[in-house]
């Protein structure tokens, strides 16, 4: 008979997880901007890659769009999280919209470090996925001198440069961290003259996501991962769990979408969710382990988080004498 028979079920609770300091701020940000303008607020993009938030969020009067051009001119719109371009700022600007800025500033960080680097004159090599917003806004700072490298195969790709042209890498907040330097080592194997950027551009919620599930990976039979399908760093957290030795780990929206056959042999599951994850949905997966028998949650805690982030200036409490 298979030892996990007898073995005692349990549940082992990632912390840190969940929310990070720029989804709060960003979460909030809108539900300020309804409070102080009512609906309907206007959001360029998803404000967080999280299905529960968006749908909580239209429910209450939000309109996510693509560009500034479908937003009625003179209208409130909100952007979101992940940062924009100058591009996408101009044509807010040109439609008159009373625009409130909800970018992470840890992804502000990033922009102001590319912006910098185009103004000295280096050719920037942004480590991270084509198409995902947070890229697309970073790259648009310096267009003509940003070149996006997206995976390892992207690495040989990449046009020549010489040895007296000032070359520099950065990178996406939200990728795998293990990930990210094979990348950039690949990188300095094809440009020895490459420098790294002035700090860590992955974010510290993604690395301390990251850095719980390592620390429980190997003791879990199934890993289930709270967060949507267009989360980068909910992806990530699946790739790092079976990185570091979980059997099988999986993606879920919502508790409703675990299956019974992910349970065969099983007795010790991790619990984790992504930065833009409200806590109720983690709660909600864990009534559903309880049914099956995992009731007993051990949460192991690698961090302890205490950044904040103010809100937009628009939205900040006015100060009284």
């Amino acid at each position: 008979m298979p030892d996990t028979i007898d073995r005692e079920k349990k549940v082992l609770l990632a912390a840190p997880r969940g929310y990070c300091a720029g989804v709060d701020r960003a979460v909030e940000t809108v539900e300020k901007s309804l409070e102080k303008y009512g609906a309907p607020i206007y959001v360029r993009k998803e404000i967080v890659h999280n299905k529960y938030v968006v749908e909580t969020l239209s429910n209450k009067g939000v309109i996510f769009v693509n560009e500034a051009d479908e937003v009625p001119e003179g209208s409130n719109m909100v952007f979101s999280a992940h940062g924009v371009s100058p591009a996408a700022r101009e044509l807010a600007d040109s439609r008159n919209l009373m625009t409130i800025d909800a970018t992470c500033p840890l992804v502000t960080k990033v922009h102001k470090e590319a912006t910098r680097f185009d103004r000295d004159g280096h050719y920037i090599l942004l480590v991270g996925h084509v198409g995902h917003e947070e890229v697309e806004g970073t790259a648009g700072e310096a267009p003509d001198v940003t070149f996006v490298v997206d995976n390892v195969n992207s690495v040989a790709e990449l046009p020549e440069f010489l040895m007296n042209e000032k070359l520099v890498w950065l990178s996406q907040t939200t990728l795998s961290v293990d990930e990210t330097m094979v990348i950039v080592d690949e990188l300095k194997k094809r440009f020895s003259h490459l420098q790294d950027p002035p700090s860590d551009d992955i974010c510290y919620a993604t690395q301390n996501r990251q850095h719980v599930v390592r620390e429980i990976a190997d003791k879990c039979d199934l890993v289930i991962v709270v967060g949507s399908q267009n989360s980068s760093n909910s992806k990530r957290l699946v790739e790092v769990a079976l990185d570091y030795g979980a059997k099988t780990s999986y993606l879920v929206d919502y508790a409703n979408q675990i299956e019974d056959l992910w349970f065969d042999g099983v007795s010790t599951v991790g619990v984790t969710s992504g930065a833009s994850v409200p806590e109720i949905l983690v709660r909600d997966v864990l009534e559903q382990l309880e049914q099956r028998g995992f009731g007993d949650v051990e949460t192991v805690t690698t961090a302890t988080e205490t950044v904040n982030f103010s809100l937009p200036r628009e939205l900040r409490p006015a100060r009284t004498k």
